[in-house]
């Protein structure tokens, strides 16, 4: 196993975006695979000064801190069998949290030491992961044929309520001690104790990414036609007032995310002709290029905002295996506060 605590790097590499000429940092090297979580996780430090992720830079996958500043990694974990997705910032940003195999584990960042939180039972398969306002845990377990939510926190483990569906994804919402997860083409709402439970009213037809505003007001996903030749558009839903509003159409996004104040969002085209980063203004729903991405699947590309702002994160392997790669946008963009 490789050595925790260890420090390497920096390994940014700049250059100028073929398209744009802006300027582009490549922070990992691809000489060897990294990426970050999934999107409705923690990554960032709340100043926007740190990044947690995954390499396998020392023929492992193990998880990082990466100074944003000095460039240089910090190695956190020295497991088995990390899942990747599952990786996420305690919200006191002491620890990090991440399931190693059926193991959920948490581990510090400054003196590294690990423990284990909760083991999923044997013969059970466990999907999705969310870290709720309140700091706890919640997952799905299937065994048996059904899978049932299961809830850890400092205090207690206990299963949230249990159903037939086969559970593909969980996302707590920002400040409130709400989730909602899928279940097929179907997305439901639910407060964290399994009260409240209901079916969200999306437009009809294939729904693509979702995520939470960063406030936890509304969510924003990715309407995809039945029709290939008409755009993908982006969407938002409101759960508490149970409306659904168009706010525009995408050069064909494959991924997105909202800003910090939801007045911009980050798009990754599925476009092999235009594989581009974009931006795309609420309020005009014009895009701007931001760079090339020319990645092999155009939804590992999946662009982020830190809290600030002021920079768009993604992943591309186009230089060789995946890489974390980042653009300043101050200029596009104008800053927001700290989580």
């Amino acid at each position: 196993m490789a050595a925790v605590g260890h420090i390497s790097g920096p390994e940014m590499l700049r250059y100028p975006d073929p398209a744009t000429e802006l300027p582009v940092f490549r922070l990992t090297d691809p000489a060897f695979a990294s990426g970050m979580t999934a999107p409705y996780l923690r990554p960032f430090g709340r100043r926007s000064d740190f990044l947690v992720y995954w390499s396998e830079r020392d023929g492992s996958r193990q998880a990082y801190r990466l100074d944003l500043k000095s460039g240089e990694s910090k190695q956190l974990t020295s497991v088995a069998a990390l899942d990747p997705v599952s990786l996420t910032l305690s919200p006191d940003e002491r620890s990090v949290c991440f399931f190693d195999g059926r193991a959920l584990t948490e581990t510090q960042l400054t003196n590294v030491r690990t423990r284990r939180l909760y083991q999923v039972p044997e013969g059970a398969v466990r999907t999705g992961m969310t870290l709720t306002a309140d700091g706890s845990i919640l997952f799905a377990e299937r065994a048996a044929g059904a899978t049932r939510i299961v809830r850890v926190s400092k205090e207690h483990v206990a299963p949230v309520f249990t159903t037939g569906g086969d559970t593909a994804l969980l996302m707590a919402r920002p400040r409130r001690l709400e989730f909602v997860w899928r279940e097929g083409d179907a997305v439901w709402f639910a407060n964290i104790d399994g009260s409240g439970k209901r079916r969200l009213n999306f437009a009809p037809g294939q729904t693509g990414e979702i995520l939470w505003t960063p406030l936890g007001h509304t969510l924003i996903y990715l309407h995809v036609p039945s029709d290939s030749q008409e755009l993908i558009t982006l969407r938002e839903y409101s759960p508490d007032e149970n409306t659904d509003t168009l706010i525009a159409k995408t050069s064909q996004f494959a991924a997105v995310s909202p800003n910090g104040d939801a007045s911009v969002f980050a798009g990754a085209s599925r476009s092999k002709a235009s594989s581009y980063v974009l931006l795309l203004l609420r309020v005009t729903r014009r895009e701007l290029t931001l760079c090339e991405h020319h990645a092999s699947d155009p939804a590992m590309v999946a662009p982020l905002f830190p809290p600030d702002s002021q920079s768009v994160f993604f992943v591309s392997d186009r230089h060789g295996k995946s890489a974390i790669y980042r653009v300043h946008v101050e200029k596009f963009v104008e800053e927001t506060g700290v989580g």
